[in-house]
């Protein structure tokens, strides 16, 4: 990954780790009970520490979905606030460099519009004015926490978007007033 992308950052997702599963694994119990973890929160914060170190070795940085926060946060991580703002203003806080990428207003996959009048979306409302509405800075956080926001990101997650075409109409005009939120 290292070499194909030259990026500072490297995101590892972090947000489809079924913790069910690992709750049935003997191997993962294993690692909790040979690790004193608490839980399987605990085995994921482990493993992503792991990660982080790896990539710190090698001159980069670990950037994650929020879920990453829940059994500690590695100690280099970023982290991208999808599930709302609070994975964001809780990494702020904790002196942490945040991307805000709330559903809420940052995912392009949501209908525009009517839906009966728009393409096939996966659901969810996002019409232009709620995306020029966004604050990526928190009211929560002080003017030293806020500077730990790094910016902001839009998503286009594409199972219900088949073409270019289809891409640019659910990008657009929503990615202008990203951007100009972004910049202002």
């Amino acid at each position: 990954v290292m070499e194909l992308f030259p990026s500072e950052f490297i995101h590892i997702g972090g947000d489809e780790a079924n913790k069910k599963e690992w709750k049935e694994c003997p191997d993962c119990q294993k690692r909790i009970r040979d690790e004193g973890l608490a839980d399987e929160h605990e085995l994921q914060s482990y493993f992503i520490t792991r990660i982080e170190k790896f990539l710190n070795q090698n001159g980069r940085q670990l950037i994650g979905w929020d879920e990453i926060l829940e059994g500690g946060l590695a100690p280099n991580a970023a982290v991208m606030s999808w599930r709302g703002t609070q994975g964001g203003i809780e990494a702020a806080k904790q002196h942490h460099p945040v991307v805000m990428s709330p559903t809420s207003h940052c995912y392009f996959d949501y209908y525009q519009g009517k839906p009966e009048l728009e393409p096939l979306a996966i659901g969810g409302f996002l019409p232009l004015q709620k995306v020029y509405s966004f604050n990526p800075i928190p009211e929560e956080l002080s003017s030293e926490e806020s500077k730990f926001i790094l910016g902001v990101q839009a998503n286009l997650w594409t199972e219900f978007v088949p073409t270019p075409e289809h891409a640019d109409y659910m990008m657009f005009p929503r990615l202008c007033a990203i951007a100009e939120l972004a910049w202002t």
